[in-house]
């Protein structure tokens, strides 16, 4: 306990240079532009960063993309505020109760209300991910090559989920993402599979190029393809939070933040389901149940405290077990893979420390959009008047430097457009991409600890379906796929309604006697 506390004041101190503050602060500032500009998203944000910064120190690289993670999904509220348009699926909660006081000519306290719970709920988060983090990490060093496999493919099997309403075009993606990790040499004995006599496609689909082109150039794409006219509502009133509001609302921040943490936690449940159910649980003990979509402070505290605090909870399982909750967090997950620090149960050995350095990283992402949400809104918000024919030109040349500038190589740069247009045609048919980086990113994982299991074991398949950790994952993953059969799923609810009401006769039984 005070070894943990020695290294996170440690963590803390590594920050407090101008430097690394700098890195902060521009992180936070490009992810809340992304988040302000509807269309573009924290996982945009965060794959278009991980180019710039590949020459940057793991430490500083990591800083920056966390804060442009942080900083979207705060972004977002504004548009979500000013225009009714969330800036991320995660402000859609936000919109009701944010532009309704908006309309009323309270644009400015609405968005302090986003920024106070914001700043609030990701300091709730941080506290979360310090004490949670080694705790699950510590029971991840148990961990095999066979209960990698497991764990791998459990990740795999919440792309279903991860994004989307269709678990069917999920799964698909995932299992795309899974085939082109094994193209290139295997881990093993460095045989060329599915290369096809391209020497280039010998060490892999890189993940950059991957990154840059699902999420860049497909959304430059489709951003061009779909304008969209808006007309944005002036701020008249100070944004400064009323931080009265805030102890008023002590209890739903409190509850809100727990939500969201919560929420994070399960794989493939993203930030916007913490914002929802945060804002559903404020309705339900509310008071003031009619304000709720009229301009009500109550939920659009819920809405923006559960959506900011689900960030923390995703990172805990992405650092601890290598499995991502949301999107952006696989995007970040496969960012630090490529600057060098590895996820999952082996980080408490190969780099313990980094865990702490994370949560210092997320207090300084939640310093720095208090900073821009308290002194920077008004100057921000003259993004939304640049067109799109001129912002999107210019991402797409981020694009193409970015995909080119990692290995400097040609090459690379097909690979992004390839991947770019495809996803581009595969998302206007419904398909999302973020199963698709989680499949290249667990893929490796998956691969290499099946074949690894079957040489341990000469062959058996024995120890994948015997040893405890391995019987427990295939059970939940067996599970977690059942779920998504109506007949199951219903006969679940039956059943565990059943067991419900039985247990509340029998409280019942004994209160009477």
């Amino acid at each position: 306990m005070l070894q943990g506390l020695t290294d996170l004041g440690q963590a803390y101190l590594s920050f407090l240079n101008p430097m690394t503050l700098l890195y902060g602060l521009g992180g936070a500032f490009v992810g809340i532009v992304m988040g302000i500009l509807p269309g573009l998203s924290a996982t945009l944000a965060i794959a278009l960063l991980t180019t710039l910064t590949i020459k940057l120190s793991p430490n500083d690289a990591i800083l920056v993309l966390i804060c442009s993670y942080v900083g979207a999904l705060y972004g977002g509220s504004r548009t979500a505020i000013l225009l009714n348009i969330p800036g991320t699926a995660a402000n859609a909660a936000s919109c009701a109760d944010g532009h309704a006081l908006a309309l009323q000519g309270q644009a400015g306290r609405a968005i302090g209300i986003a920024t106070s719970g914001a700043f609030v709920s990701t300091l709730i988060g941080v506290v979360c991910l310090a004490l949670f983090t080694p705790l699950l990490a510590e029971v991840a060093l148990k961990f095999g090559a066979f209960e990698f496999f497991w764990l791998a493919l459990f990740g795999v099997t919440m792309s279903g989920s991860i994004v989307g309403d269709d678990p069917i075009k999920g799964w698909l993606m995932g299992l795309l993402g899974l085939l082109l990790a094994q193209v290139g040499q295997e881990s093993l004995y460095a045989y060329d599979r599915f290369t096809f006599g391209w020497d280039e496609l010998a060490g892999g689909i890189g993940l950059i190029p991957a990154l840059v082109g699902a999420f860049g150039l497909a959304e430059v794409l489709t951003t061009l393809a779909d304008p969209i006219e808006r007309k944005i509502i002036d701020m008249k009133d100070s944004v400064l939070p009323r931080w009265r509001e805030v102890i008023q609302y002590r209890w739903t921040v409190l509850r809100s933040g727990i939500i969201g943490v919560a929420t994070g936690l399960l794989p493939g449940v993203g930030e916007d389901a913490g914002a929802w159910m945060s804002y559903a649980a404020a309705k339900a003990v509310s008071k003031e149940k009619e304000q709720f979509g009229k301009g009500s402070i109550d939920g659009l505290m819920a809405a923006e405290t559960g959506d900011m605090s689900s960030i923390p909870g995703h990172i805990i399982p992405s650092l601890a077990l290598g499995i991502p909750g949301s999107a952006p967090s696989a995007v970040l997950m496969a960012a630090m893979i490529i600057h060098g620090v590895q996820p999952g149960p082996m980080l408490m050995i190969q780099n313990p420390h980094f865990i702490y350095h994370v949560v210092a990283m997320t207090t300084l992402a939640s310093i720095t959009i208090l900073l821009f949400g308290l002194f920077g809104v008004r100057p921000l918000l003259h993004v939304l008047k640049v067109r799109r024919g001129i912002l999107m030109p210019i991402v797409f040349v981020l694009c193409t430097v970015g995909a080119f500038a990692t290995a400097s190589r040609l090459f690379d740069v097909y690979v992004m457009l390839a991947i770019g247009i495809g996803a581009f045609f595969l998302r206007r048919r419904g398909y999302e991409m973020a199963p698709l980086v989680l499949g290249l990113v667990l893929g490796h994982l998956l691969d290499k600890s099946l074949r690894r299991g079957l040489v341990l074991s000469d062959g058996s398949i024995a120890p994948f379906f015997t040893r405890p950790i391995c019987i427990v994952f295939a059970a939940v993953t067996v599970f977690t796929l059942l779920m998504y059969l109506p007949s199951f799923k219903a006969a679940v609810k039956s059943f565990t309604g059943a067991i419900g009401g039985r247990i509340a006769a029998l409280f019942g039984r004994k209160a009477g006697t």
